[in-house]
């Protein structure tokens, strides 16, 4: 059962190119999800956000805006933070596999910030064998991303970041996939952010509004061998955020993150009414019936995403998810958060609601996150996640 498993893993990850989505010439597919290598990327892998329904794009920064948006450390109070972020993955099925988080942030000034941070996912132990079943021995497949940012005020209200990533995914560790010699692939990529928010009143309420935009994994497609490349998750994060000072000891903040993976969305080809299958072209490529040519460049990619959804503008709107969130602060020392996250039923069908709490004690902070599907399983479902946050300012008091 753990070898199928995993098995099944592996192939949701490499078979990113598929028809399963496509229907016969004309018809447009009720399902036509966007598949990427690397998908690992887009996992959140903090708690914290992790409770607000995936959104922290204009949340208030802490030690893990690196994944959401690394512009936002430019307006950190604290001088260095140091955190730990611990996701288990398929806990109800597997027991060893899981997703870990560290990231660091230092302050250089008043205006400059540097941060890093390892994001390891790791598949546990594979048992592979041969075409006729025998052991070839136990694996271990892993992947990771190792990031490194500079932030830096660009005005009172704004900042901006550039960050640089460097992947690695070794899923089938050098064995022979249909006849061929796989090995690791490797990516590298950039983050380009920004990071806006102001003071603002109402009534007798003070608060906070910002709004925040990271266009994140600008960068070369992957290989695991000889074969076509494909495209890692380039992907579009804004949304704003509301912050409320109730009081001298109670806040509120409510925020909205919209997404949209920046690659091409794969389109609909034509197939022989007889057999089923893709028609192939003089030039030895599948005719596409409606949709564009998804072998282009990565920048190429980017631009073309905004428009080539085989089903027009409205399958162009459903590429969008939505993460809500709320996060509530008694003292600055307790909170509580829950959020709602939304994807549209053909590209992925995520739904679900979070709840998670945290709680800062000294010189610690320890963040907790429980996820509730409603449409479909998920790896997270019955499981907590944890983040632990060390903060150096009380530390040096």
């Amino acid at each position: 059962m753990k070898f199928k498993l995993a098995l099944m893993i592996l192939l949701s990850v490499l078979m990113v190119k598929g028809f399963s989505q496509n229907t016969k010439l004309g018809q447009q597919a009720t399902l036509n999800t966007i598949t990427t290598a690397v998908p690992f990327l887009m996992i959140a892998p903090d708690a914290r956000s992790g409770a607000m329904g995936d959104a922290g794009v204009s949340s208030s920064p802490d030690v893990y805006s690196m994944h959401w948006n690394p512009a936002k450390y430019a307006f950190a109070e604290k001088e260095m933070g140091f955190g730990i972020s611990y996701s288990p993955w398929l806990k109800a099925l597997v027991p060893d596999i899981n997703l870990a988080y560290v990231s660091f942030f230092k302050r250089l000034d008043s205006e400059q910030t540097i941060a890093a941070s390892l994001l390891y996912f790791s598949l546990g132990d594979i048992n592979f064998t041969n075409d006729i079943g025998d052991g070839i021995g136990t694996y271990h497949p892993n992947e990771f991303s190792l990031d490194f940012a500079y932030s830096r005020k660009l005005s009172e209200n704004l900042s901006a970041s550039v960050a640089a990533r460097f992947i690695f995914s070794d899923l089938t560790q050098g064995q022979f996939v249909g006849g061929s010699e796989t090995h690791a692939g490797t990516s590298y990529a950039a983050d380009v952010s920004f990071y806006w928010r102001k003071e603002v009143s109402f009534t007798n309420t003070s608060g906070l509004l910002a709004f925040g935009t990271n266009i994140s994994n600008i960068g070369s497609k992957i290989s695991y061998g000889s074969g076509e490349k494909d495209f890692i998750p380039t992907n579009l994060r804004f949304g704003p955020s509301l912050t409320l000072d109730l009081d001298d000891y109670n806040a509120i903040a409510f925020m909205i993150d919209v997404n949209k993976l920046l690659v091409p969305t794969p389109p609909v080809y034509e197939v022989d009414p007889v057999t089923g299958q893709p028609i192939t072209g003089s030039d030895g490529q599948y005719v596409i019936a409606a949709g564009k040519n998804p072998d282009v460049s990565v920048i190429r990619g980017i631009f073309q995403s905004f428009g080539d959804a085989p089903g027009g503008f409205g399958e162009e709107m459903r590429e969008f998810s939505i993460g809500t969130g709320v996060e509530y602060w008694y003292d600055k020392q307790f909170a509580l958060r829950a959020g709602y996250f939304h994807e549209s039923k053909s590209k992925g069908n995520r739904k679900f609601f979070t709840l998670g709490a945290g709680i800062k004690y000294n010189v610690f902070g320890l963040d907790v996150a429980y996820l509730i599907p409603l449409e479909q399983k998920h790896p997270l479902e019955n499981t907590l996640r944890f983040s632990l946050l060390f903060d150096f300012d009380a530390f040096s008091k």
